[in-house]
């Protein structure tokens, strides 16, 4: 990451980019802007991003198209700024690649809140394969299948094991039902939400100070989960 982290906000209304430009300005970051998804593509070769915020909605090539086209080529955090607040809009999305999803329209300290949540995700390792993880309260070893919360051990089930690993592989990140049933269970069980539930309710039972009040593992509604691993 930049010194001055580097944000591209991709949205074709020039009222939107302005008062963007303005606000992100103003917390120190480093702003470039795109009316539509082509001219993006071509601004991310020269300014590296290390957050890209779009619309859907846009003349060329929309939101669903930029985040198909990054994906194939970088993990950038994509953050999806929409005043399509439906749930299909929203599993469209981050299916396609997307992080997050805020609708317009958004108060800025919300906006602010998921911005830096999203640049505290740290880029996947392209060198050895990780065997441990050392993640806020979390302390996951692979190779034992063990894990720890709060120095507190806990005994997980294999599947149960794989779902906390999936999730703290991409912490605070919204991921849909259907990205994490076929991450663990395969694509033939994509439509199996309420087999999804049964076990993110066994894992907070075991690992939340409160199960029904979740810390860790929050419930996105209609649309999958987010983990946050604690500080």
């Amino acid at each position: 990451m930049h010194t001055r982290p580097h944000i591209l906000v991709v949205d074709d209304e020039p009222q939107i980019t302005r008062v963007l430009r303005t606000s992100l300005s103003a917390q120190g970051y480093e702003i470039r802007v795109a009316n539509d998804g082509e001219t993006a593509l071509e601004i991310v070769k020269d300014f590296a991003p290390d957050l890209v915020i779009t619309d859907l909605a846009m003349p060329n090539m929309n939101g669903i198209e930029l985040c198909r086209h990054l994906r194939k080529t970088s993990q950038v955090p994509i953050l999806v700024l929409s005043v399509r607040g439906e749930e299909r809009s929203k599993i469209e999305a981050l299916d396609s690649g997307a992080d997050d999803y805020v609708t317009k329209p958004f108060s800025t300290g919300e906006l602010l809140a998921r911005i830096r949540a999203a640049l505290r995700r740290s880029p996947p390792s392209t060198s050895a394969p990780q065997t441990k993880i050392d993640l806020g309260d979390f302390q996951i070893d692979l190779d034992a299948h063990s894990i720890a919360v709060a120095g507190r051990e806990v005994r997980l089930t294999p599947k149960e094991f794989d779902v906390l690993l999936y999730m703290a592989q991409h912490p605070r990140k919204v991921l849909t039902h259907r990205s994490i049933l076929n991450a663990v269970w395969g694509s033939n069980s994509v439509e199996q939400n309420e087999y999804l539930r049964v076990f993110v309710g066994q894992l907070r039972k075991k690992l939340e100070p409160d199960a029904g009040s979740p810390k860790y593992i929050l419930t996105e509604p209609w649309v999958g989960y987010r983990f946050e691993p604690g500080e």
